[in-house]
């Protein structure tokens, strides 16, 4: 069989780099193969998927080297148009695809450019919009849905158009955990209605793989360093070695004694099948744990009471929200897209006035007090540091918010350095915003937030789009910092964050608090795991399957466990 798409030693340079960002790729992918292509951040992934749909060279300028074919079309004499009636892109932000006013607007945009009669497209439409399940939205406008939704309709605006590969780039990002793992099973529903050649570019392997992948590509440093099966990637130590985390149930399996190699199923926790001897081995690994519970019996700093909260003409968001934080925890908040996590922040730092209730700091209520009052007591650190960044130097993005304050410039620079050193970018004091990295400027902006003196932070999505070697270097950070006694909330949809770093979880539903427990509480109870819309963890599943009576402290179990290998370096 011809593959389908092959790259024949294969580099790539952006014109802006001193270095290739690809070098000697040598790939087949053939008819129907479902790929995975997984790295670290700057591992060259994207730049793969660049090239496999056009955008490289057609939009990204740089210098080509070997051969890339796509379904029979060298590229580098072909065109984005002649490739985008093969290749199907589906973003990681669908806002910046859509380009109609109606979702039916927005599928029929590929067949209108190809001039199809309306009767036949109308029956197209509504073909791939049945496909993806969103055929009773089709006169909606596509900003309009949930997050979830305008991920089926960017899919349906591919698939309408007959194409051979479908290309998803890292198609989890923005999704809350259930809406995710919903994605994951529509793909494997597409591939398998279409036959279509499906690859997905995504560092969350054990999300991806909740579904069968036939292979997985891991690259490093712009090569590919593994391409084999799932099962056999996992069983080595690639993964760990080139910063990528391996699924939980996986580290687990090993701290127990199991031999992975010899465990059938282990890409896919649906069909791990487990040997008495393996369910005896995890047994004795729990029974030999014993961690005491930490207890934080320290005052209450933040206190919601019975806040509702609505914007004008519009309707209720947030109901009777009630929920107390003691000094010097770490918290998460969570729940499904829409459910008003970051509207209640919003309310709490006085960005929206709530309707009803108070906002109670330090005993005292701050619920009249303007944004300014807050902002010394609790800082707000948004998703994409490009929203808050409005300097061009380090040290003045940081400085900015301590002008005007009554300080001497000494005085300023002075408490700017020491938060610089606090931060881990003193060294880059007197750079550009524009010289560092995304997780570099993710520092920047809660540095900004840090030299105003909060003793809250609540920080929105901290390790969005990171893989798990940057995302380790934030939350550590983070912790670092709750450690000199600053209270922090973390409103995630990342489910190993809330487990591995927050002491408990507020959990919302559709504008209201449905839960406050431990990470491990929420994440083994079936029932709220549905109505948040999270996702269960392997490690769940885990202690079901081997017989252990209290899944909650299993799971504790692991994390502590987890925490001390990573802290001893192992």
């Amino acid at each position: 069989m011809e593959p389908i798409i092959s790259f024949k030693n294969f580099s790539f340079q952006y014109n802006a780099q001193k270095n290739p960002t690809l070098k000697d790729i040598n790939l087949d992918i053939y008819p129907g193969e479902k790929i995975l292509i997984c790295g670290a951040s700057g591992s060259g992934k994207s730049t793969l998927g660049n090239c496999i749909n056009g955008l490289i060279p057609f939009s990204l300028n740089g210098k080509m080297e070997g051969q890339l074919i796509v379904d029979g079309i060298q590229t580098k004499d072909s065109s984005i148009f002649e490739l985008s009636t093969r290749v199907g892109t589906v973003l990681q932000d669908p806002d910046g695809q859509f380009v109609g006013l109606t979702v039916a607007e927005d599928i029929a945009f590929a067949l209108e450019n190809d001039c199809v009669e309306q009767g036949e497209m109308n029956r197209q439409i509504l073909e791939a919009a049945k496909k993806v399940s969103i055929e009773n939205r089709m006169h909606n406008a596509p900003y309009d849905l949930s997050g979830g939704q305008k991920q089926r309709v960017s899919m349906a605006g591919v698939i309408v158009d007959d194409v051979k590969i479908l290309l998803f780039d890292e198609p989890l990002a923005n999704l809350d955990p259930y809406t995710g793992k919903t994605a994951i099973e529509l793909i494997d529903l597409i591939k398998k209605q279409t036959d279509t050649t499906v690859i997905i570019i995504e560092h969350r392997i054990e999300d991806v793989l909740w579904e069968k992948v036939d292979r997985i590509i891991l690259m490093d440093d712009g090569k590919i360093v593994s391409d084999t099966r799932p099962e056999e990637l996992l069983r080595s130590d690639l993964l760990k070695k080139y910063g990528i985390r391996e699924p939980l149930y996986l580290t687990q399996l090993k701290y127990s004694g199991v031999d992975v190699n010899e465990v059938e199923g282990v890409d896919n926790i649906k069909e791990l099948k487990l040997t008495d001897d393996d369910k005896k081995k995890i047994r004795n690994w729990y029974e030999a744990q014993f961690t005491p519970e930490k207890i934080n019996d320290n005052d209450y700093i933040l206190e919601v009471e019975n806040v509702d909260f609505s914007y004008e003409d519009s309707e209720q968001i947030l109901f009777d929200i009630s929920f107390k934080i003691r000094k010097g925890e770490m918290l998460a908040i969570v729940g499904k897209n829409g459910a008003g996590k970051s509207t209640l922040c919003k309310v709490v730092c006085g960005f929206e006035k709530n309707n009803k209730g108070k906002i109670i700091f330090n005993g005292e209520d701050i619920s009249d007090r303007s944004i300014r009052a807050r902002a010394s007591h609790i800082g707000y650190v948004m998703q994409n540091p490009n929203q808050m960044i409005s300097q061009p130097m380090i040290f003045d993005e940081v400085a900015m918010g301590i002008r005007n304050t009554g300080l001497s410039e000494e005085q300023i620079k002075e408490k700017v350095y020491d938060t610089l050193k606090i931060c881990g970018l003193y060294e880059f004091r007197n750079w550009p915003i524009s010289a560092l990295s995304f997780g570099q400027k993710k520092r920047v902006t809660i540095a900004s937030i840090l030299v105003m003196g909060p003793e809250v932070v609540i920080l929105d999505e901290p390790t969005a789009g990171q893989d798990f070697r940057h995302y380790t270097d934030i939350m550590e950070f983070l912790k670092e910092l709750n450690k000199k006694g600053i209270t922090i909330i973390l409103v995630t949809h990342d489910m190993h964050l809330m487990l591995e770093y927050t002491d408990r979880s507020i959990v919302f539903a559709d504008g209201r608090v449905v839960a406050d427990d431990s990470g491990s509480a929420v994440l083994c109870d079936p029932e709220l795991v549905e109505k948040a819309a999270l996702k269960e963890t392997s490690l769940f599943r885990i202690a079901n399957e081997v017989g252990i009576d209290d899944p909650v402290d299993f799971v504790d179990c692991f994390i502590n466990y987890d925490r001390k290998e990573r802290e001893s370096g192992n």
